[in-house]
């Protein structure tokens, strides 16, 4: 393999999965709207989910691709479509497409018509579908919020999550585009046990010495809330839907599915709470 293109590689997911890529001696195209300095085999490529003509020139000679959809919109399954299709028409055979449990709700969901698309194409691509991730506490929406005002808020009520740390989602992406053996399948990826929000909010307490609460909204209220954050209401709306699904108690299961992948189990949230402490200090 000589180089694989990583849609989204300025994000979350991405970067790391193009950090950890480029540390294996990968040459990465790390495609973004705004491509960041060249790197030890790394080689910004302009992408844009809004400008199909992007799609073909960060394709042209790749082996494999990783992508992930574009943040804080739904209206996104047509534009993957079009990828899609290009990464059929390039002649690409391994694709890794980082999805979520959220599309176990239905073909409605964004993320589940994305998973159709690929399927349509006939491409063996190796899908990932995560629990929510222990970053969301540190690199998302809830920080905020736990850093100033010690505060978890959430719609989730006694709801269980295996949340995963991102570090292992990334690692098993970069198994997966770089070894045999997972073309066509779904990994299901989670952490080793269960955790309702109010249990991972004492846990940021207990490594940080600081009384963090843990507030069950209402979904029309955090819904609410959400919007007058300036998120748009259609994702706030798919979010909400999201927790919905922990607050019934259908995100309560392990899978060992990490395991498979790396050979080793993945990292606990309170191991990787006692790591990141620092970021929940006022």
């Amino acid at each position: 393999m000589t180089e694989v293109l990583v849609v989204g590689a300025t994000g979350k997911t991405g970067g790391r999965v193009a950090a950890q890529l480029a540390a294996r001696g990968v040459t990465v195209r790390a495609a973004s709207r705004t491509p960041r300095p060249a790197a030890a085999n790394v080689t910004p490529t302009p992408f844009d989910w809004d400008d199909r003509g992007t799609y073909t020139a960060a394709l042209a000679g790749v082996d494999a691709v990783y992508f992930v959809p574009p943040s804080f919109r739904t209206d996104y399954p047509p534009a993957v479509g079009a990828f899609v299709e290009q990464i059929a028409a390039a002649g690409v055979e391994r694709v890794v497409y980082l999805s979520a449990r959220g599309a176990m709700a239905g073909d409605h969901i964004p993320m589940r018509a994305a998973e159709i698309s690929l399927e349509k194409a006939g491409l063996p691509a190796t899908v990932l579908r995560p629990a929510w991730f222990d970053q969301n506490f540190t690199e998302n929406f809830l920080h905020p919020l736990i850093r100033d005002q010690g505060v978890v808020a959430v719609p989730t009520g006694a709801g269980r999550t295996p949340f995963v740390d991102l570090d292992d989602v990334a690692a098993v992406a970069v198994a997966t585009l770089l070894d045999d053996g997972h073309a066509g399948r779904l990994y299901d990826l989670s952490g080793p046990e269960s955790l309702t929000w109010q249990e991972a909010a004492e846990t940021i307490g207990k490594v940080t010495g600081r009384q963090i609460a843990f507030v069950d909204m209402a979904p029309a209220d955090w819904e609410a809330a959400a919007v007058g954050m300036g998120v748009p209401a259609d994702y706030a709306a798919h979010v909400s839907e999201l927790f919905s699904i922990v607050r019934d108690g259908r995100e309560d299961y392990v899978s060992p599915d990490v395991a498979q992948v790396l050979g080793r189990e993945p990292r606990s949230f309170g191991d990787w709470a006692e790591t990141v402490r620092d970021a929940w200090l006022p």
